[in-house]
């Protein structure tokens, strides 16, 4: 054995010292050519196991240099002697053969690995050295707290080469703890190989997140499932070759696994998951979305097997029905959140038997999507049987109308954030009634793409005011104008964050009231699109609210002038966030702002501006002090010269232009 590790012949490539002197040496192996990207099993090699990349000296032609003449299990000895992780990284860099030969040597094959003290190992994961630079390998990656590394690649960095890198590289420094992967379609994609890499050489990998890689299988999970017993996390999107087997695998081997992401993956099924509610105790976070394979009984099984620690259910366009359901009110007694989404085979009995159950009372935020069974009546019966409930997502459920949002709110007696979105049989009447019913507990209310609002036509009628709500997000809602919103405005005296995106029905009559019977003071406040809105209205906003007001988007505000920024500049002292894209501003009014000495904007948008040219540059130097982004797209009379002299000037700032 000293001679093969001594070896000294005519052709010899490692003499004793160092191959690699340069941090950055892994990478010149990722210069190949991809005539080297292919693969075939060891020639004789009895130890060493798993696929290796043919170099191209291997062709026909070429001669051989003498220390590649050795057969692999040769190579295996020299490399299992090898002193430590800098000189198994230089040796990596001869080639891809030598790369893939060590990627397939398990941490417990290294006899150097054997000799070392947990005190040297200690110091190796903790080493901001060289060392550990030189396997940074560049890819996007950074050295976690516990001493684990952290690496993603994603595109045309996703390859075999790279992950055989990342294993080497990260060996015995403290390990691998988390790698994502998000592939592409490209012909030089992850394969099991890649995978198969990571598991033999990063043991102690905790998170895996596997998207889009339509060419690995079974195989590659396999491999992670035997070798990294310790993975907590497993994300898997779009992998279409992952089946059963695979998962199944990983229930079994890794007991320790706390959450579990899969979506669009045709192949996974039931028995899969029955196999992680089986395996898999301390399983705390499932997800399941577009998988066509997985049905009641998988869904059921993985429930009511996690019953005492499952927290957070994400199920989304599955084939289960009414069975499903039921089990999750029943079983799901540790369930925190909870998310159902385009369920179109449960039914309203479903939903009205899981809030029946009473077992979901630890719920805190509920989201339900696309879900014909939600009525009326089982909106109830989950009002009733969440007792826990604050937080409150609808989104698209056709059937449910103001008779059961009013309802829900009088029952949900810990609510405190609803959202509402596209329910187009709720009317202003609903809403009217969401905000009465929760007078002391609502402190968020939002309501998007609701075609069903329509404006007042008489007088409002006389409730008493909201004191808790402290959030009003009305968005996209057409019929929703200014008699409404004056109406809520009085209703609600204490909001602090308003968002009226896309309301072209209000106009200044109707913002006013709103404005003006705030007494907590604004801080957020969103009028995007409201076409009608003039400098009247912002000129009372900032006058009444600029001691509060910390964003103010006008962004798309055609009747907006150079008089609400002489406003701004006069009476805002907390504003960092403005957005004037899209209003007729023009360079006098940039001036005017730039004047303002006690203004400190860090985000500043005139995107859209027409009128706003060349002038503008020094007093957008002078606000430069303290932006850190500004946005100048679309703004026709500035010149990409101008445009290169402030992105000089204002190093710091981000400049879209």
């Amino acid at each position: 054995m000293p001679t093969l590790v001594n070896y000294g012949g005519e052709d010899q490539f490692f003499g004793g010292g160092s191959l690699c002197t340069s941090s950055i040496d892994l990478d010149r192996l990722y210069s190949m050519g991809s005539s080297m990207d292919m693969y075939c099993p060891p020639h004789k090699r009895a130890r060493v196991c798993g696929s290796y990349a043919v170099s191209s000296y291997e062709y026909e032609g070429e001669h051989l240099s003498s220390i590649e003449e050795l057969p692999d299990e040769c190579l295996f000895e020299i490399f299992k002697w090898l002193p430590g992780g800098r000189e198994r990284s230089s040796c990596a860099c001869v080639s891809k053969h030598w790369l893939f030969l060590l990627s397939n040597m398990r941490r417990t094959d290294l006899s150097g690995e054997v000799d070392k003290s947990a005190k040297e190992d200690k110091e190796t994961m903790t080493s901001s050295s060289g060392d550990t630079e030189m396997v940074s390998c560049d890819v996007s990656g950074r050295l976690e707290g516990d001493g684990h590394l952290t690496r993603c690649l994603e595109g045309k960095k996703a390859t075999d080469v790279r992950l055989a890198a990342v294993a080497v590289g990260t060996n015995g420094r403290g390990g691998l703890g988390k790698l994502s992967i998000r592939g592409t379609s490209s012909t030089r994609a992850v394969t099991n190989i890649g995978i198969s890499a990571i598991a033999r050489g990063c043991p102690s990998l905790r998170a895996l997140s596997l998207w889009n890689l339509s060419s690995i299988g079974d195989d590659g999970l396999v491999e992670i499932a035997k070798e990294c017993c310790l993975l907590e996390k497993l994300d898997l999107s779009h992998c279409a070759f992952v089946s059963n087997k695979g998962l199944i695998a990983i229930a079994e081997n890794c007991r320790d696994l706390i959450s579990l992401n899969i979506e669009s993956c045709p192949k996974i099924g039931n028995e899969g998951l029955e196999a992680i509610g089986r395996c898999c105790p301390r399983l705390q976070s499932i997800s399941i979305k577009d998988c066509p394979l997985v049905g009641d009984h998988g869904v059921a099984s993985l429930v009511s097997s996690s019953s005492s620690v499952l927290s957070k259910i994400k199920l989304q366009g599955l084939n289960i029905t009414d069975f499903s359901l039921a089990v999750i009110g029943h079983f799901g007694l540790a369930v925190t959140s909870l998310v159902l989404g385009g369920l179109r085979s449960a039914s309203e009995k479903g939903f009205w038997v899981m809030g029946k159950a009473q077992g979901l009372k630890k719920v805190s935020s509920l989201t339900i999507a696309s879900c014909h069974g939600i009525t009326d009546v089982s909106l109830g019966a989950i009002g009733r049987g969440f007792t826990n409930l604050k937080q409150m997502c609808l989104r698209k459920c056709l059937f449910v109308s103001d008779a059961g949002l009013i309802t829900f709110s009088r029952v949900a007696s810990s609510l405190e954030n609803l959202q509402v979105e596209g329910l187009d049989r709720i009317s202003l009447g609903g809403v009217i009634g969401v905000i009465s019913n929760c007078e002391m507990k609502l402190k968020s209310l939002s309501i998007a793409n609701c075609m069903g609002i329509k404006d007042l036509l008489e007088g409002s009628p006389v409730l008493s005011s909201c004191p808790s709500l402290r959030s009003l997000s009305i968005q996209n809602c057409p019929g929703f104008g200014s008699a409404s919103l004056a109406m809520v405005g009085k209703w609600c005296p204490h909001l602090e964050h308003v968002d009226l995106t896309g309301l072209c029905g209000i106009t200044d009559a109707g913002l006013s009231p709103l404005v003006e019977n705030s007494e907590a003071g604004l801080v957020k406040v969103n009028l995007r699109n409201c076409l009608n809105i003039t400098d009247e209205a912002v000129s009372t906003l900032v006058r009444l609210h600029g001691g509060t007001l910390e964003l103010l988007n006008l962004d798309g505000c055609r009747k907006v002038t150079d008089a609400s920024l002489v406003a701004i500049a006069d009476n805002c002292l907390l504003l960092n966030d403005l957005d004037m894209s899209k209003c007729g501003i023009t360079d006098s009014g940039v001036s005017l702002l730039s004047s303002a000495g006690h203004l400190s904007l860090q985000v500043l948008s005139l995107a859209g501006c027409s009128m706003v040219s060349n002038k503008s540059m020094p007093f957008l130097k002078k606000l430069g002090g303290s932006l850190i982004g500004l946005n100048l797209q679309h703004c026709r009379s500035i010149s990409g010269g101008v445009v290169e002299l402030l992105a000089e000037s204002l190093w710091r700032c981000d400049i879209l232009s």
